[in-house]
């Protein structure tokens, strides 16, 4: 699985259509041009994978979820939710209709890395969702304060 790391900032056309930032390119493992879309369980953003981490994402939640339990099955539905799209031969990406509706007013994108997916946002609810987003440096100390280094990572 590639680690994805950069932001990105790109315009849409009338078909729903951006194209696809080469400096995230260059990062990706996408052997066959395919990635999934779907929509983000977190936020009002899409989230982009390409096609072989997204299968690995639904393997290990295969193996964790039981298919015999609806509650499991109920949250794989919708965590597997999603399109398989391409890059048409402008590096192009096309937002499904089923996904138009997160993005629908935006003219512009931004593309946020996650490290192993790309989160797509209309510029104007990224902007909003930075400035109400909180206080990252408490909820970093909160969550990540008590965490051991190794002996060896100090060297």
């Amino acid at each position: 699985m590639a680690l994805i790391l950069g932001k990105e900032y790109c315009k849409v056309d009338s078909n729903g259509r951006f194209k696809f930032p080469i400096a995230l390119k260059r990062q990706l493992e996408t052997e066959d041009g395919r990635f999934v879309i779907r929509q983000s369980v977190y936020a009002e953003c899409l989230e982009l994978w390409t096609y072989a981490s997204f299968r690995e994402e639904v393997e290990k939640l295969q193996e964790r979820l039981n298919p015999y339990r609806r509650e499991d099955r109920d949250l794989l539905r919708k965590l597997t939710e999603g399109n398989i799209i391409e890059l048409d031969s402008n590096d192009r990406l096309l937002i499904p209709a089923e996904q138009k509706a997160t993005v629908a007013k935006a003219k512009e994108l931004v593309l946020q890395s996650t490290g192993k997916f790309i989160e797509l946002w209309d510029r104007q609810a990224y902007d909003k969702m930075n400035q109400t987003g909180g206080d990252y440096a408490q909820r970093a100390e909160q969550l990540l304060g008590s965490m051991s280094v190794d002996d060896d990572s100090k060297q």
